[in-house]
């Protein structure tokens, strides 16, 4: 049996990393709960002290229902080293693809991500002779995460 699970990222600001995620991934932004017109009076409604309470959206999620919830978690913390987790994106079409058509489409992916809010590292260092192309980037608060 699986298990559903909920990824989490620990972040500075949720809303910001909420909306790079949703377009990077194309999930959409999490609603609040029926009968609360915010996330604040949701958790308001729970007991959340006023001053823990945020602004703005904190959860995404995959409208098809195959990938998992992501939720990001406001810390007071920055990030100090590098990821023990990060994604993969496949944006390239997969192996069936000619070499040339997906270093354009993880280029063109990295060129759109970069445009709202990404670094791209550049391309990911190829062996001789292997077929496989792939773009290292961080989002807008330097979590890793490649392109390929």
């Amino acid at each position: 049996m699986t298990t559903k699970f909920t990824l989490v990222f620990d972040c500075a600001d949720p809303d910001k990393l909420a909306h790079f995620w949703a377009d990077a991934l194309g999930y959409s932004i999490e609603g609040p709960p029926d009968g609360f017109e915010s996330w604040k009076a949701f958790w308001r409604s729970k007991g959340v002290a006023e001053k823990d309470l945020e602004d703005g959206s904190d959860s995404i999620f995959d409208p098809g229902g195959a990938g998992p919830r992501i939720w990001f978690h406001k810390m007071p913390e920055g990030k100090v080293v590098k990821n023990r987790l990060h994604l993969d994106l496949h944006l390239s079409g997969g192996h069936s693809v000619p070499i040339e058509t997906r270093k354009e489409r993880v280029n063109a992916a990295a060129e759109r991500l970069v445009g709202v809010g990404a670094t791209s590292l550049g391309p990911m260092d190829e062996e001789p002779g292997v077929d496989h192309y792939a773009m290292e980037m961080l989002d807008p608060e330097g979590n890793e995460f490649d392109i390929n």
